[in-house]
């Protein structure tokens, strides 16, 4: 059978890099490993409680993390950070603060940016977030999926395919519902394909929801 692979680890050196860019030692490395986890984590839950539009939407794409000896270069790349931004002036202040006690760095200095992403929904996270917040509202998953497509297309992509496996619309017996849209190589290296893997808690239990976005050949 064909041996799945993340799409992301597939292509890292050809048309995908590292979301986080420091060097350790290998006695230091998992330190630094759990220091970026904490990191993700604290920036994921401000933003989560601090969204105007609703909350439990991140709108987050990626979290880049670059480290040298005396900075840490955190770079938030957003759907729509005009929702977190808006209402609060000193918003990135605040966060600076929280992930500064969070990981608690004395002799190192935090600096967090935000980047705002031009066509959110041609990127898999904020895509995915979408379809949970539908499929929490009892949405009927075909449905949805269509709806994911059509936003996905206005994004300009190639091709898109959606997965969705659990107990769907509540039924007894989990299975797997997959749509694709376009074309996605997954077997091209050369192919730049986005993928993101999520979970979302229903009513009836967990479903997950991955989604390939292939974007265009190098």
């Amino acid at each position: 059978m064909g041996q799945k692979i993340n799409p992301l680890g597939f292509r890292l050196g050809t048309t995908k890099s590292h979301y986080s860019l420091w060097f350790a030692l290998p006695k230091n490395y998992s330190e630094g490993l759990q220091e970026d986890k904490k990191i993700r984590d604290c920036i994921k839950n401000y933003v989560q409680k601090n969204m105007r539009a609703s909350p439990g939407v991140e709108g987050i794409a990626r979290i880049e993390i670059q480290k040298r000896i005396d900075l840490i270069q955190v770079i938030i790349y957003m759907g729509f950070p005009k929702l977190l931004i808006e209402n609060r002036p000193r918003g990135i202040e605040e966060l600076q603060m929280n992930v500064q006690k969070e990981i608690n760095s004395v002799n190192r200095k935090l600096n967090i940016a935000i980047t705002r992403i031009p066509k959110p929904y041609g990127h898999p996270t904020i895509l995915a977030e979408f379809l949970a917040g539908q499929l929490k509202n009892r949405v009927s998953f075909r449905k949805a999926m269509k709806k994911a497509i059509e936003l996905t297309e206005q994004a300009d992509t190639k091709g898109i395919q959606i997965q969705i496996a659990g107990r769907i619309d509540g039924k007894e017996i989990a299975r797997i519902e997959w749509i694709r849209e376009g074309r996605v190589p997954l077997q091209t290296i050369r192919a730049k394909i986005d993928y993101c893997a999520y979970t979302v808690q229903t009513i009836y239990g967990v479903l997950g929801i991955k989604i390939w976005i292939f974007l265009d050949e190098e």
